[in-house]
């Protein structure tokens, strides 16, 4: 190889490269059009060739120096732009595309809470009829320490709060993919898991009324509860839709109507993951905490609610 032509050949575009790498650097990748961020990649593969011939032909330590610069600044420029675009595209989703998704199967998430309403109401009316249904659906250790002991179980979370919560982290996470999952059964198992979850809460709800408990126990549900009912009906929600899609695909084909629906099932799914992390570490650190005033969680609770409910609203 003719080193001296081969440089002289090459040069051109080591050149153009430099250029456009200085504008980049000094304002920005959205300084540069379309089509000069094409030939920022090309450029950038053309050089990397080079210097990879350049160490095979041995042309001289201070050219393999500067290609390597160039190559080195070129990456650079091309993957943390990528990296960053990825990062603001994340934050684009939970500004705007979760609020977004939220209100287009809105009906969807409203049925999954109408099945956990319906289970608390029935739970509810028959726990006060009958005191055996109690049974049938809270454990036994739970009612004799509310029924003999009169006292709550949740103190048991203090002293332990990062096992605690990170315990109830994945128990949630757990339901909530559950619920999601179950929407390959045609939706059966979500709405199991919708109405069981109910009927528990109902029947909870039920004892600690009866043992004069109800205020202390919806202080300690009201500031995790604000985010984790929801998460659980928005992955109910997320069920019912891929039920949709198997049940009633509508004008697309089935494998279609999955694609769509299943596509805005997953990003429910990612809207609730950081609202049960985010849970999670109030149920273990805050909800239970026996030094701060029940008002206060009560008021820490609706107002997490409303902020929800407005973030839900935003249109972008």
């Amino acid at each position: 190889m003719n080193i001296q032509r081969w440089i002289a050949r090459r040069e051109p575009n080591w050149q153009r490269l430099a250029a456009l790498l200085k504008q980049v650097e000094n304002k920005g990748i959205k300084s540069l059009r379309a089509a000069e961020i094409r030939e920022l990649a090309s450029l950038y593969r053309s050089v990397a060739a080079d210097l990879a011939r350049a160490r095979t032909q041995q042309v001289g330590n201070t050219l393999i120096q500067s290609l390597q610069s160039l190559a080195t600044r070129a990456y650079t420029q091309i993957y943390q732009g990528s990296r960053r675009q990825e990062w603001y595209a994340v934050v684009d989703f939970y500004r705007w595309g979760l609020p977004s998704v939220v209100q287009e199967t809105f009906l969807y998430i409203s049925a999954a809470t109408a099945m956990f309403l319906i289970g608390a109401i029935v739970a509810w009316w028959y726990a006060w009829q009958d005191p055996t249904f109690m049974t049938l659906i809270v454990p036994e250790n739970l009612i004799t320490k509310v029924r003999d002991e009169h006292q709550l179980w949740m103190g048991s979370i203090v002293g332990i709060e990062p096992l605690a919560s990170s315990g109830i982290m994945i128990n949630n996470l757990s339901v909530s993919f559950g619920a999601i999952a179950g929407g390959i059964t045609a939706g059966i198992y979500t709405t199991y898991l919708m109405i069981f979850n109910g009927l528990l809460i109902g029947a909870v709800g039920t004892l600690v009324a009866q043992n004069n408990l109800a205020y202390p126990f919806w202080a300690f549900v009201f500031p995790h509860g604000s985010l984790e009912l929801p998460a659980i009906f928005f992955a109910g929600g997320a069920g019912l839709l891929l039920a949709r899609a198997i049940l009633f695909p509508g004008k697309y084909r089935r494998g279609d109507a999955l694609k769509f629906y299943g596509y805005q099932a997953v990003q429910l799914m990612f809207g609730i993951v950081p609202m049960l992390v985010i849970a999670g570490i109030i149920e273990g650190f805050f909800s239970p905490n026996p030094s701060i005033p029940d008002p206060f969680k009560y008021l820490f609770g609706l107002g997490l609610f409303i902020f929800l409910g407005m973030y839900c609203r935003r249109r972008g």
